[in-house]
């Protein structure tokens, strides 16, 4: 509870139940007594109470004549009153000096809760922060993963073309070495029939060797733009 819930009832209660039970009416003891309040703001309301409850020490009266008995409680009283002028005066300026500290407690007291509030929601500010840099980092790996899936996946897909751009190359070879084995074995060909059936019959078998090979050419060829189609079809797909 915060001091400035402690009334002076509460204070009163508490001070009249010590004195009760004998005890001394201090301050701690009150604080003790509640189970809260500053400091300052009980001593405000038992300085109160003590005003209203506490009495001050009957003067002995001695074993005289009444008169006598009363002419000098009489001037005992008075000096009292001169001798404590002083200390009247200065028991007012202690009580004036106190009002101000208790003053003085009460804005300390109030500037503290307001730096427990400020620290409050700096904690609560620096609380979400941190859950903003916990999300921004759980982002930032997700990002770097997709980003290396991507360079992974277009690593392979390279690797890809590159296999078909050397499986190209080898068939257009293995196509050229083809084609001269057979210009040369219809060279060959050409000449021993020559030489066995004469020219004309060399003449129409080479006619139809040619077509053969023409044939085999444009089949050549036609692999080969087969082949280049695919190759421009991965090469789109970067």
């Amino acid at each position: 509870m915060a001091s400035e819930d402690v009334t002076f009832d509460q204070v009163a209660a508490a001070a009249a139940k010590l004195q009760k039970a004998g005890k001394e009416v201090s301050i701690d003891a009150v604080r003790e007594a509640l189970g809260f309040g500053s400091p300052t703001a009980v001593y405000k309301h038992l300085a109160a109470w003590r005003a209203e409850h506490v009495k001050p020490p009957e003067l002995p009266r001695p074993d005289l004549p009444e008169s006598i008995v009363n002419d000098l409680v009489e001037w005992v009283r008075q000096f009292a009153d001169q001798a404590s002028a002083g200390v009247r005066e200065s028991m007012a300026q202690s009580a004036s000096d106190a009002e101000a500290l208790l003053r003085a407690g009460d804005e300390l007291e109030a500037e503290r809760e307001t730096l427990q509030t400020e620290r409050a929601r700096v904690e609560a500010e620096l609380a979400d922060r941190s859950e903003e840099i916990d999300r921004l980092n759980a982002e930032l790996r997700n990002a770097r993963q997709i980003a290396t899936e991507a360079l992974v996946s277009k690593a392979k897909d390279q690797l890809a073309i590159d296999g078909k751009d050397k499986q190209l190359a080898e068939l257009r070879a293995q196509l050229e070495r083809n084609v001269t084995a057979q210009a040369e074995e219809s060279d060959r060909r050409l000449a021993a029939e020559m030489d066995l059936v004469g020219a004309t019959t060399a003449r129409d078998s080479l006619e139809a060797e040619l077509k053969d090979l023409r044939k085999q050419l444009e089949t050549s060829y036609a692999e080969r733009s087969k082949l280049r189609a695919e190759i421009e079809v991965l090469r789109g797909k970067k």
